[in-house]
């Protein structure tokens, strides 16, 4: 089992520094191994942190993050499934538009999608739409 310093883990993680210290400060981080000088971090903390980002590309807060650790409904490696809608949720719809009479309403949160699978989503759909209209769109 491997051994950690703070700046290892970070490295690993390919986190900064003073966002592995503010997790572990809110307590979404496991706290290390040993004490003072000779803390440590192992494994345990990595997947923590791997998780924790995952997650919060996958569009979770850290609030529902800390809920689904607390609560240790998942695992750190999985997704989480998505929690219901409830009156008073704020949702966040991106509207793409094709063209004339065609639009494409999307949550990524409830599609599961991070913002770099939104932004692929996108570019894909605009070339399928110009192929099927000929090419004929004013982009």
């Amino acid at each position: 089992m491997g051994k950690y310093t703070f700046n290892e883990l970070c490295t690993l993680v390919d986190l900064p520094v003073r966002t592995v210290r503010y997790y572990i400060q809110k307590g979404l981080v496991s706290a290390p191994e040993g004490s003072r000088k000779g803390a440590f971090y192992i494994q345990k903390h990595v997947d923590e942190l791997l998780a924790i980002r995952k997650w919060q590309r996958a569009g979770l807060s850290l609030e529902r993050i800390r809920e689904l650790l607390f609560e240790g409904m998942v695992e750190p490696g999985e997704l989480p499934p998505p929690q219901g809608r409830r009156p008073g949720d704020l949702e966040v719809w991106s509207k793409l538009f094709v063209n004339e009479g065609l639009e494409i309403h999307l949550e990524p949160r409830m599609a599961g999608m991070s913002p770099e699978q939104v932004r692929e989503f996108c570019r894909r759909v605009m070339v399928i739409a110009n192929e099927i209209s000929g090419g004929n769109d004013e982009n």
